[in-house]
């Protein structure tokens, strides 16, 4: 008896101490039931880069993918090309303004589809600033499409963003190369990051066939994202 009663003590003690650690750190069980959030200052923290459990939940459904500069661009470097230089395929498409060099520069960059952000942050120099976000199609599979090398990031992580609506701006990658867009989609829901080129595509996806295998409707329909009307009346 004695020795259960010292053994139950001993749990209440380790069980106290956890509390205290707890919330010395600044987390406390109310903020532990809430979302994780990237860090609003300092560096990156790319534990953060895939969307929780509870952020796969909140994926909504994409009926119709459009391109995100619109039509009148062209593709400097295709997906999958070959870079000796840089080691590898490229991993993207990038996009330019048919103005070519700095033209394009601070030109909007929309979402290719409805979804939801998951990543929006400055990544590394070679990157600059990044928006990913994720989409759910309708046979249920999640796809991520990623924006990188922008100027400006227009919207957070967590928002709800429509087809068509701004969530950033054409950059040089802090002044890594001529301005341009280096647009990517992925298979499944954990885009991390990596490099521009790769030798193993793993779940990359060809940006310009997804987008128009799942686009669902003529070039020259600009009908509304239904997401967008939705989020326009509240």
């Amino acid at each position: 008896m004695r020795k259960t009663l010292v053994k139950l003590a001993a749990l209440i003690a380790v069980a106290a101490a956890g509390v205290w650690l707890w919330e010395i750190g600044g987390i406390t069980p109310e903020a532990a039931d809430g979302a994780l959030e990237m860090p609003a200052d300092g560096p990156v923290d790319f534990r953060f880069d895939s969307p929780t459990d509870r952020e796969i939940r909140t994926i909504p459904t994409a009926l119709r993918f459009d391109p995100p500069l619109g039509h009148l661009i062209y593709n400097a470097q295709k997906f999958w090309d070959m870079n000796k230089n840089r080691g590898g395929h490229h991993t993207g498409d990038d996009l330019n303004g048919i103005g070519g060099m700095n033209t394009d520069l601070g030109d909007p960059v929309f979402a290719t589809a409805d979804g939801l952000v998951t990543f929006a942050a400055e990544s590394s120099p070679g990157w600059g600033k990044i928006v990913i976000v994720a989409h759910r199609l309708p046979d249920g599979r999640i796809v991520e499409s990623m924006y990188a090398h922008l100027s400006r990031i227009a919207t957070a992580r967590g928002k709800l963003v429509a087809r068509g609506e701004r969530i950033g701006a054409v950059g040089t990658a802090n002044g890594h190369y001529p301005a341009h867009l280096h647009f990517e989609m992925r298979a499944a829901g954990n885009a991390v990051i990596g490099g521009g080129y790769a030798l193993d595509p793993l779940n990359h996806l060809d940006p310009a066939a997804t987008v128009a295998s799942l686009r669902h409707t003529a070039p020259d329909d600009f009908s509304p994202s239904p997401l967008g009307v939705a989020l326009a009346a509240e």
